[in-house]
């Protein structure tokens, strides 16, 4: 894979989602992509593809980490990277099927806490959080408040 210039602005990563080409996420790195749907948003961590087709509709790009896309250089690894891509979506729709609000945004907030520094997930956007689980930003920001005591007080 050859090594890409270092993103730091959502709008340039937007433009390349937007080329057509497809890109990694460098694997060898904690960094990753938030991508905003029009609904909805996905998280493309390290070694999943993003660009291309499967990126079409991306409206916003937010970069986690020190960003770095790569472009794959044969069928082979552009394959695998489709298939951690579908990882990354399997491991955040797991989250999503528990019915409780507070208890998803706990998860995911902890999901990301493991991966990155907690710093970096701190400045995080609630709005980033709640899109990828379905929740209410409002709701983020609740747990964020409150951390795992959030479930205790209710379960709606």
């Amino acid at each position: 894979m050859q090594d890409g210039t270092e993103q730091s602005q959502g709008s340039d990563i937007l433009t390349r989602l937007h080329s057509g080409e497809v890109f990694i996420v460098n694997s060898r790195r904690r960094n990753g992509l938030i991508l905003f749907k029009r609904y909805h948003a996905e998280f493309a961590g390290p070694g999943a593809a993003v660009g291309g087709d499967y990126d079409c509709d991306c409206q916003r790009a937010l970069p986690i980490g020190n960003l770095s896309l790569l472009t794959p250089e044969s069928n082979e690894e552009r394959q695998k990277a489709y298939l951690i891509r579908r990882q990354w979506i399997r491991l955040i729709k797991q989250i999503t099927e528990n019915p409780v609000p507070g208890q998803r945004v706990q998860k995911i907030l902890d999901q990301f806490e493991q991966y990155f520094p907690p710093d970096i997930v701190a400045i995080l956007p609630d709005v980033a959080f709640a899109l990828l689980v379905g929740v209410l930003p409002q709701t983020v920001g609740i747990v964020r408040r409150l951390g795992s005591e959030v479930n205790n007080r209710f379960n709606y």
